[in-house]
């Protein structure tokens, strides 16, 4: 009898422990939050994927035993309150406040006081869930875009969908002392981002009043600085709007482009990236007749892809290609004092010309390099001239290649080799010199495009404003400037002296990098400078109009 008392305690034992165990998995099974999680259903939330971020809240939740996470003692915290405010003013981020549920989600919230007690814990526990997917969608939105770049064309290295730790920025911004705060550690993690948010602020109270861009009819006839315009008292509002005069800057409504008039537009104009003549012509009358409206659309798609980048960096060269600018990175940040800036030359609107957008690795530099005629140049706009005349190669310091590399055998110019480039067995390169494509240096990062850096002989076209004129490839306007910088990653010293001596001394040099140097190529039709100037560029390869449907 006394061997059967421990045995029977034991067996008590297992048994009281086994009940209490089941009791509290049927009571985590039975909770609101665990129920809505299994079922992969919330009741109310019509945006957001609880089957997809199923797996970031059950490890949100588990831990605290399905509990909810924005409310404590029953009642909403100090943070629940500022989400609510963050996911209603989602568009001061550039982003659609419909899309996270702020309204309806806070309605829900005040609903809470006229239930019972059994009502109000179901009613919490969907709302915070609700809270949580809304708050995740907005953030994983904000940290890096709410689609992927290659849906629209871009290829900028491997996707960053796994880099935001989604429990854990969850955690953060339910006990933050700073909500606000916290939501901006999310955001691209660079100066001009935020001045472009600045800027959407600034522009989408000035859309409030879209009789600023309604200028009389344009008559078909450029006003000249001097003459009259009857719509001049319309168009000092609006650069008084834009900020490019200022209301003392006139004392009176005159009905001509005036000094002080033509001053502002000429500003205007640059800020366009117009002509800056101080003139009333076509492109500049449908630029200042844009909707507001569209100006705020441009910023927010430019913040959407500004999102898609990868952190900035030293040594880095950023090339955007509305704004034809080169920024090459000093440190690890985009203050303007800090970056190396050029003028660029991007590739034609020409589908087949476009400059692509992508990210590669700068490996190595070519002094005085060959320029190596693409297939699809050479049957678009060459190979009729060379059959046509066999001497329009020596012409123009081009000679036929049989094989890829540097050292390949030149081919004399005869009918029969002639006809060898249609098939591909022969190639055209251009020689090192004054006249080669390519000018005096190439920059190289190795690319499925085939596309580089490189100077270029046609130097007056940088004068132009628009200056989309390539097959696809960037000519920069200061090659020494860029040479300089690069070659700080080189083997060996590379002084000024040495690198502008190379630009005219022995045919194809090249020299390696001992650190690659990413290149980033993107597309951003709007640029807020650190003074408060915002300017805006064209859309001159329809990107902006492809992602505004994409969105």
């Amino acid at each position: 009898m006394h061997q059967l008392i421990p045995t029977f305690c034991l067996n008590l034992f297992l048994a009281i422990t086994l009940t209490t165990s089941i009791s509290h998995a049927q009571e985590v099974s039975r909770n609101p939050i665990n129920e809505m999680l299994q079922n992969q259903r919330h009741p109310y939330l019509q945006q957001g994927d609880l089957n997809a971020e199923q797996a970031t809240l059950q490890t949100l939740y588990q831990p605290r035993n399905f509990e909810p996470l924005w409310f404590s003692q029953n009642q909403p915290t100090r943070q629940t309150l500022v989400l609510l405010g963050v996911l209603r003013d989602a568009a001061s981020y550039g982003l659609h406040a419909a899309d996270y549920e702020g309204i309806p989600l806070a309605y829900r919230l005040t609903s809470l006081s006229g239930m019972d007690a059994t009502q109000s814990a179901e009613a919490r526990a969907q709302l915070d869930l609700g809270l949580s997917i809304a708050a995740l969608r907005f953030i994983r939105h904000l940290h890096y875009g709410r689609i992927d770049p290659r849906k629209a064309g871009f290829n900028l290295g491997a996707s960053r969908h796994n880099e935001l730790d989604g429990v854990a920025a969850l955690n953060a911004l339910a006990k933050a002392d700073d909500m606000r705060a916290a939501v901006t550690l999310l955001e691209p993690q660079f100066g001009h981002y935020q001045l472009l948010k600045a800027a959407l602020a600034r522009y989408r109270l000035l859309a409030v009043d879209p009789e600023l861009t309604q200028l009389p009819t344009f008559a078909g006839r450029s006003i000249k600085p001097g003459e009259q315009y009857v719509g001049a008292p319309a168009l000092r509002r609006l650069l008084i709007a834009e900020q490019d005069m200022t209301a003392s800057d006139t004392l009176h409504d005159s009905d001509t482009l005036d000094t002080v008039v033509v001053a502002a537009l000429k500003q205007y104009q640059t800020r366009h990236g117009l002509q800056a003549d101080g003139a009333l012509g076509k492109q500049t009358f449908a630029t200042l007749t844009t909707p507001f409206a569209k100006r705020v659309q441009q910023i927010e798609l430019t913040l959407e892809r500004w999102r898609w980048l990868p952190p900035l960096q030293s040594p880095m060269i950023v090339v955007n290609i509305p704004q034809f600018k080169l920024f090459a990175f000093k440190a690890n940040d985009d203050r303007e004092a800090s970056l190396l800036q050029m003028n660029v030359i991007v590739g034609q609107a020409f589908p087949h010309t476009q400059t692509p957008i992508f990210l590669s690795d700068m490996k190595y530099v070519v002094f005085r390099p060959y320029w190596d005629v693409p297939r699809d140049i050479l049957r678009r706009e060459l190979l009729a001239s060379i059959q046509k005349d066999p001497e329009y190669l020596a012409r123009n310091d081009m000679e036929l290649v049989r094989g890829q590399g540097d050292n390949s055998p030149v081919m004399p110019a005869t009918v029969e080799n002639i006809a060898q480039l249609t098939s591909g067995a022969l190639r055209v390169r251009q020689r090192p010199g004054d006249r080669n494509a390519l000018g005096e240096v190439k920059f190289m990062f190795p690319n499925a495009y085939n596309v580089y850096l490189h100077s270029t002989p046609a130097k007056q076209l940088f004068a132009q404003s628009r200056r989309a004129f390539s097959h696809g490839c960037i000519r920069v306007s200061d090659p020494v400037a860029l040479a300089e910088y690069v070659l700080r990653n080189a083997n060996s010293e590379w002084s000024t002296d040495q690198i502008k001596a190379s630009m005219t001394g022995e045919p194809n040099q090249r020299v390696n990098l001992q650190q690659s140097i990413p290149v980033l190529i993107v597309y951003g039709t709007v640029m807020p400078l650190e003074s408060g100037v915002v300017q805006f560029f064209e859309d001159i390869y329809g990107h902006d109009a492809r992602l505004a449907k994409l969105l």
